[in-house]
C-alpha cells in the first residue's frame, strides 16, 4: 500500500498538518496512540496576544490574530463543529509592578491591552480580591481542542487514514527517495509526536526542553462565564460543562508526568486568597509538553534525510503556532516555499549532520 505521507501523532501539530495536505488532495496516514492526557488535551486553549512581566507583544501576534481565527473557523465548518470564539482576559495585576507594565503597553498606543472602565471593574469587587485595579486584553481566541481532536479524528477514521496506535521507532525504514513503516510506502514521514519525537536518532540533537503543565479544574458557581480571568501566573480559563480550567505551571524539574499534590496545595491556596465566592475542584490534570531551548518550534525536513520530516516543539504556543506553521510546513512540501527561518529546522543543521 502506498500513501503520500505519515504523519506521526494527532495533537494540534498532527491535526493542523494532516489537515492542510488533505486539503490538497493528498493521500495520508496518520499514526496515534489515544492518550487520555496529551498535551494538547490539557492546554486552556487560549491565544494571548501579550505574555510575560513585561506584558511584551507575543512572537507574530499581528499575523497570528486573524490567521488562526481563519484557521479554526475553516476546519470548525468542515467537521461540524464550532472551534473557537472570542474571549477576552480581565487581568488584575497582583503587584504594583505589574500594573505599571500594562500601563506602559497602554501608552504605547492603540493595541492588545485597553482600560477597563470603571463600572466593570467594580462589578468584579464581588467575585474576586484585588487592589491594583484591572485591564482588558482582546482579541482573545478561546480554541476548544477537545472537540477540535475528536471531530478531525473522526473524520480522518471515516477516511480511513487512522492507525490507533503506538507508533514503533524501529519499524520505520527511511531512504534517500521514499519512508517505509510496516509495510506503508510514503514520500515522506513527519514527526508530530510531542515528546516522542526526540526518543528517535534523527531528532534526538535538537535542544529540546520538556516542560510539565498542570491545571485544577474547578466549580465556581457564579462566576461570570464569558471571560478569562488572570491574576499573575494564575488564570481562569472558561473550560467543558460550565467548569473552570485553573493553571497553570511551567515545571522544568518535574520527576514524573503525575498531577502533583505540590501543585494542587499551591493552587488552591491561591483559590482562597483570589476568591470571594464557593468552588471545589473536581479534577486535576497535567501532561508534559514539548518545547525548545530558544523558544522557537522545529518545522522542516532533516537536512541529511529530506524524506524525514519535523512538527514540533511548539510549548505553550501550540493553539497559535501550529495552524500558521501547519500552512507553511505543507506549501514547503508541496511546493518548495520554505518555512520562515526562525522557525525552520534548517536553523540546526549544523548539529543534525
Amino acid at each position: 500500500m502506498e500513501v503520500d505521507y505519515i504523519i506521526i501523532g494527532q495533537g494540534i501539530c498532527g491535526s493542523f498538518l494532516s489537515w492542510e495536505l488533505s486539503k490538497e488532495g493528498q493521500k495520508l496516514l496518520i499514526i496515534d496512540e489515544p492518550r487520555p492526557f496529551s498535551s494538547t488535551k490539557v492546554a486552556s486553549g487560549v491565544i494571548n496576544p501579550v505574555t510575560g512581566r513585561q506584558v511584551v507583544t507575543t512572537w507574530l501576534a499581528e499575523e497570528l490574530i486573524p490567521f488562526t481565527w481563519d484557521s479554526y473557523s475553516q476546519l470548525g465548518e468542515h467537521i461540524g463543529e464550532q472551534l473557537v470564539e472570542p474571549c477576552s482576559i480581565y487581568a488584575f495585576p497582583p503587584s504594583e509592578q505589574m500594573r505599571e507594565a500594562y500601563n506602559k503597553k497602554m501608552e504605547e498606543g492603540p493595541g492588545f491591552v485597553k482600560p477597563l472602565p470603571i463600572e466593570t471593574t467594580e462589578l468584579y469587587h464581588q467575585y474576586f480580591n484585588f487592589r491594583n485595579g484591572a485591564v482588558e486584553i482582546t482579541p482573545v481566541w478561546l480554541i476548544h481542542l477537545h472537540k477540535l481532536l475528536k471531530g478531525w479524528r473522526q473524520q480522518l477514521a471515516t477516511y480511513h487514514t487512522l492507525w490507533e496506535e503506538k507508533f514503533d521507532n524501529t519499524q520505520l525504514q527511511i531512504q534517500p527517495s521514499h519512508v517505509s513503516y510496516k509495510g506503508i510506502k510514503a514520500k515522506k514521514v513527519f514527526f508530530c509526536n510531542g515528546i516522542d519525537t526526540f526518543e528517535h536518532p534523527l531528532w534526538s540533537k535538537l535542544p529540546y526542553s520538556y516542560n510539565k503543565g498542570e491545571a485544577l479544574i474547578a466549580d465556581i458557581p457564579g462566576l461570570p462565564f464569558k471571560h478569562i480571568y488572570k491574576f499573575g501566573i494564575t488564570t481562569l480559563v472558561p473550560w467543558y460543562n460550565n467548569l473552570w480550567w485553573v493553571g497553570s505551571s511551567y515545571d522544568n524539574h518535574f520527576t514524573d508526568d503525575q498531577p502533583s499534590e505540590t501543585f494542587r496545595n499551591r493552587k488552591m491556596a491561591e483559590l482562597e486568597l483570589l476568591l470571594k465566592c464557593d468552588y471545589s475542584v473536581i479534577d486535576h490534570i497535567a501532561s508534559i509538553r514539548p518545547a525548545t531551548i530558544e523558544r522557537r518550534p522545529f518545522a522542516g525536513f532533516h537536512p541529511l534525510h529530506p524524506t524525514a520530516g519535523i512538527f514540533n516543539g511548539m510549548g505553550t504556543k501550540g493553539c497559535s503556532l501550529a495552524p500558521y506553521l501547519a500552512k507553511q510546513l505543507a506549501r514547503e512540501t508541496l511546493y518548495n516555499e520554505p518555512v520562515i527561518a526562525s522557525a525552520s529546522v534548517q536553523r540546526f543543521s549544523g548539529i543534525l549532520k
